[in-house]
């Protein structure tokens, strides 16, 4: 690990500028560190999905994916680093395909909701959106991995998936979008 903070203030970003991985200095409403805040926001509301009564199995892919996120955090604070690889992204893929098998197809539209544990699922998927959104923005302007792009997408499908299964296992039920309410 790099540098162990022993005091957490340094007053170093007092003038709007914060340090990158590599040492640094960039403006902190930069596309790059936007892109890392966003990542760092979804692992954040993932950890309030953790907080919540949800199944083991759900527990663990939920953990593995912190500690994934916050290598791809790292990944986008240090320039030209590589943390994210096909195989973290073929295992989410392997994880949505086994946590799918069980569910009926969509035929509606689904709401956010569905108990708390998938309520607050759902805010996750939707900030992993956004973080995925500002990371394309980062790639506009600096070079960034195809699969840090890619395990964001993928990501969202699990999420996506795991929102489902949470309402189901809840009791709750997933609330499908009504269509037809305004005729």
């Amino acid at each position: 690990m790099g540098n162990r903070l022993s005091k957490i203030y340094t007053r170093t970003g007092d003038d709007g500028s914060t340090g990158l991985g590599d040492g640094a200095r960039v403006s902190k409403d930069s596309a790059r560190v936007t892109a890392y805040g966003t990542v760092d926001e979804a692992n954040s509301t993932i950890g309030i999905v953790l907080a919540c009564e949800i199944p083991d199995s759900i527990r663990n892919v939920l953990v593995a994916v912190q500690h994934q996120m916050f290598d791809l955090g790292g990944e986008l604070c240090i320039p030209g680093h590589a943390a994210i690889f096909d195989a973290d992204i073929q295992a989410l893929e392997d994880t949505l395909d086994r946590f799918n098998a069980d569910l009926p197809p969509l035929k509606d539209f689904i709401l956010p909701g569905g108990g708390m544990a998938a309520a607050q699922a759902h805010l996750a998927r939707t900030i992993c959106r956004r973080a995925e959104r500002e990371v394309v923005t980062l790639s506009h302007h600096d070079a960034v991995r195809p699969e840090a792009i890619r395990y964001l997408n993928r990501l969202s499908d699990l999420l996506f998936v795991l929102c489902r299964v949470l309402a189901r296992e809840s009791g709750h039920g997933e609330v499908l979008w009504r269509h037809d309410r305004r005729r």
